[in-house]
């Protein structure tokens, strides 16, 4: 296959999407430590300090995930110009990276948003019994 300068630049608007939507999940976890937080501040309940924890997790991995993605996108930009000034092994290799950091990401966002679910679920059955 022939890698063109618009190959790698198919990434740039997938890799921009996803990372506001990790954006858009960092903010609201972060919003709602600092709930729990205050909460845990007035309470002092376990409960509470036991979802900050998890909360923690998440975070570290949503924090993972961007990092992930960052890669990938510069990867795709150094793509680019390895194709520019015409060094197309290189080229071929950095992306085939890229490719594998978006991956890495995309993986990463799912066992996210498993333990989310899970999350979620703990608290219903909490509140349907």
């Amino acid at each position: 296959m022939n890698l063109t300068l618009s190959i790698p630049a198919l990434l740039f608007p997938a890799i921009s999407l996803t990372m506001l939507a990790y954006n858009a999940r960092y903010l609201a976890i972060a919003a709602l430590i600092r709930n729990l937080h205050a909460s845990y501040q007035e309470t002092g309940s376990e409960d509470v300090r036991l979802q900050v924890t998890k909360l923690r997790k998440r975070l570290s991995i949503i924090k993972n995930m961007q990092a992930v993605a960052i890669v990938s996108f510069l990867l795709a930009v150094i793509t680019m110009f390895l194709i520019y000034i015409d060094i197309t092994f290189w080229a071929n290799l950095v992306f085939a990276v890229s490719l594998v950091a978006l991956m890495t990401s995309l993986i990463l966002s799912l066992i996210e948003v498993q333990l989310s679910t899970k999350a979620l679920s703990i608290q219903l059955k909490d509140m349907e019994q």
